[in-house]
């Protein structure tokens, strides 16, 4: 039937965006807590650490932050659950936000964006993982200016992985391997001179892991595009910030999630309409 793989992947992509979700909440939080109880272990070795409550993806199940109320399967239903709920908690009436129907609803539109170009294949599978680990490291760095490895790294390898498996949409294996090093290198070329001239950090490590797994993904050839349209809009959203006094502190902006919003556009669309998309 036509468009059926479509509609499966679409649906497949609803449930992950709701894990998605949990993700991007969670993955801060159990960071903070691994680097808090490392923090301890080295400055108190002696002492006998207190055993903690489990926190993980998993456990505990989840719950309004506010009232403690436990969903129930029927209250996790992507997108239909924040539309009967009217998006407030059924036990204490606090507002959920809209962004997790959102990050719902991109990640299913993602899903079957993959199934309409590569089908039910590898290659869409593939693609597919790659849009699914971008959101949830995009949310993240907006949210908290943290890029983690568990992240970046694997969707470098498995972009790495792709390309010598020679699949749809990837480049070579040695255009990708170039493109892997290009992009951390460069970035990483910039951080220093900056650095250097300023004294000053102007981005973090995770930035140039994430441009190193882009270019993994696209070869070394895709680079300058995602970089330009990428610094285009992130000092456009950066200027519209600073005027509307809305810049956090520190009066910065997180650099991933423009490098991840070329990344999708360079899928959709091929590197080279990115540089048309902004007048090059």
């Amino acid at each position: 039937m036509v468009g059926f793989d479509w509609v499966v992947a679409g649906l497949f992509g609803l449930l992950i965006g709701s894990f998605l979700n949990v993700v991007i909440h969670r993955t801060p939080k159990i960071l903070e807590r691994q680097w808090e109880a490392e923090a301890k272990a080295m400055l108190e070795p002696d002492v006998e650490q207190r055993e903690v409550p489990t926190y993980n993806l998993i456990v505990p199940r989840s719950a309004c932050p506010a009232c403690g109320h436990m969903l129930p399967w029927y209250e996790n239903i992507p997108v239909l659950s924040w539309l009967y709920l009217r998006g407030k908690c059924s036990a204490c009436g606090t507002g959920i936000s809209f962004r997790y129907p959102v990050v719902e609803l991109l990640t299913g539109l993602w899903f079957a964006y993959c199934a309409h170009r590569f089908g039910i294949t590898q290659g869409g599978a593939a693609w597919a993982a790659f849009g699914a680990i971008l959101f949830a490291a995009a949310w993240i760095d907006w949210d908290t200016t943290l890029l983690p490895d568990d992240f970046t790294l694997p969707l470098l390898w498995l972009g790495l992985l792709a390309a010598a498996l020679k699949l749809p949409g990837l480049p070579t294996l040695a255009d990708s391997v170039y493109g892997a090093a290009a992009g951390y290198l460069s970035l990483w070329s910039i951080y220093w001179a900056f650095k250097l001239l300023t004294g000053k950090e102007g981005m973090g490590y995770g930035d140039f892991k994430l441009f190193a797994a882009l270019g993994a993904w696209f070869g070394w050839t895709a680079l300058v595009p995602i970089i330009l349209l990428s610094s285009v809009i992130g000092a456009a959203v950066g200027i519209g910030m600073k005027f509307s006094s809305s810049l956090r502190e520190g009066r910065y902006v997180p650099f991933g999630p423009f490098l991840a919003g070329a990344g999708f556009v360079a899928c959709v669309f091929g590197p080279q309409a990115v540089l048309r998309v902004i007048g090059l």
